[in-house]
């Protein structure tokens, strides 16, 4: 793929300096009242699933349960992030987003109380719906308000890196957070944690009305409101997510047991941290450069690179080379959510990006139900790290998808100079 570290574009909405990049990107007027509550509100993301292993496989002492509770949140979330997104475009952020925190401090709180005192796994699985419900779907918002501050400039580009470097500088310390409050202070703190910083940080971030796109009214906001699913490109790019989402939660499962067998718990949290780090500084690198080629040919590309090193982790072994791998892993996962995350902005009109955006984070978050699942299953029948098999089929799959599919990934020609002048994403949020 050809590349450039420099663009000759100039932006139109943003700051005056010709120079573009991360500097120029957060010297816009008003990002910092919400990125600052932004990231404060999407880091209880990273820490729900591996909060909720953690505790349920302590009270029951099966991955396999413990996947399955996590999976019924993530399918939860998959299911209802969607419709909390449309809900965002149609009636405002802050009017989905007070009682979403609301909900999930108290249905977290509640799964993390039934844990505790034993309670049947079907009881789990109830408290579990209604906390993955209410996941608020701070990324998608976020990136939804950098549309709007940067509607029409090259510096989109940047955007969508920063995002993602953003989403996996959570995933770095979330799992790290999540790890050390579970084995060291107790296996419940990790749920309570998610819970107070989801409300916390979620409810500050509402309180930035300014900065949150415009709800459109009259005769044209039904044409505005039509699901972002009619769109085939966005369909694509749900499989796509689905198959990044099973490398999400078949590492989880599977580091977690890994460490665990070979006596080092703790070890969990630094080996998902390493391939969160690789994420996010390939992450920084996509967000330096100017690409020339069209995003499309560059998640084919990025995808196969991923499904590659993906498949390598079922046989490692030790600590070291799970370590190496996961870094690879992560290093070509950053380049797939960017790109497909910019096709969005040049794919769907501006009054449904926000659904847009959760059609896809609720994709990741459906396929991180299933992996681990999947994977908890495999490690608690088979074990010797079957459960990695997860993400070599997951990402497998995906990628014959997009291949067969990739032509539905062109913008329209009504938006294709715009989708040029991005060339990258637009969330999120979610590890």
């Amino acid at each position: 793929m050809e590349s450039t570290v420099t663009s000759s574009k100039e932006p139109k909405n943003s700051a005056s300096s010709p120079r573009q990049g991360y500097g120029q990107l957060l010297r816009t007027r008003g990002a910092w009242t919400f990125l600052l509550p932004g990231f404060a509100a999407r880091q209880p993301f990273a820490m729900l699933t591996l909060s909720i292993v953690l505790l349920v496989q302590h009270t029951t002492g099966s991955y396999g349960a413990a996947g399955a509770v996590a999976a019924v949140t993530g399918v939860s979330m998959a299911l209802f992030a969607p419709y909390s997104g449309r809900l965002a475009d149609r009636f405002g952020q802050r009017a989905v987003l007070v009682p979403g925190v609301l909900a999930h401090a108290v249905s977290g709180l509640a799964l993390t109380a039934l844990a505790l005192a034993d309670a049947p796994l079907w009881a789990l699985f109830v408290a579990a719906v209604p906390t993955g419900a209410s996941v608020p779907q701070i990324g998608p918002m976020v990136r939804a308000r950098w549309g709007v501050k940067l509607q029409g400039s090259p510096l989109m580009t940047t955007a969508a890196a920063f995002e993602s470097v953003t989403d996996e500088l959570t995933f770095v310390v979330g799992p790290l957070l999540a790890t050390a409050l579970c084995t060291t202070v107790d296996p419940a703190a990790g749920l309570v944690a998610e819970a107070t910083l989801t409300l916390v940080g979620g409810l500050l971030f509402a309180a930035q009305r300014s900065t949150q796109p415009q709800v459109s009214t009259g005769a044209h906001a039904r044409v505005k409101h039509a699901s972002a699913l009619r769109v085939p490109g966005v369909r694509v790019l749900i499989v796509a997510f689905l198959g990044i989402g099973s490398v999400f939660g078949g590492m989880q499962v599977s580091l977690a047991a890994f460490t665990e067998s070979i006596g080092e718990p703790g070890l969990n949290g630094v080996l998902y941290g390493v391939f969160a780090a690789g994420n996010m500084i390939s992450g920084i690198v996509c967000g330096a450069i100017a690409w020339k080629s069209a995003p499309q040919h560059r998640l084919v590309v990025g995808y196969a690179a991923l499904a590659l090193v993906a498949s390598g982790l079922w046989a490692a072994q030790s600590v070291v080379v799970l370590a190496g791998l996961g870094l690879l892993v992560g290093m070509a996962i950053a380049p797939a959510l960017i790109t497909g995350y910019t096709l969005v902005e040049g794919l769907v009109p501006a009054g449904t990006r926000t659904e847009a955006f959760t059609w896809l984070t609720g994709a990741v978050a459906l396929g991180q139900a299933a992996a681990v699942t999947v994977a908890g299953q495999l490690e608690d029948r088979v074990g010797d790290g079957a459960g990695f098999l997860v993400p070599m089929g997951g990402t497998l799959l995906a990628l014959v998808t997009v291949l067969a599919l990739r032509s539905r990934l062109a913008a329209p020609a009504r938006s294709r100079t715009v989708a040029r002048g991005v060339g990258h994403r637009a969330p999120v949020a979610v590890d």
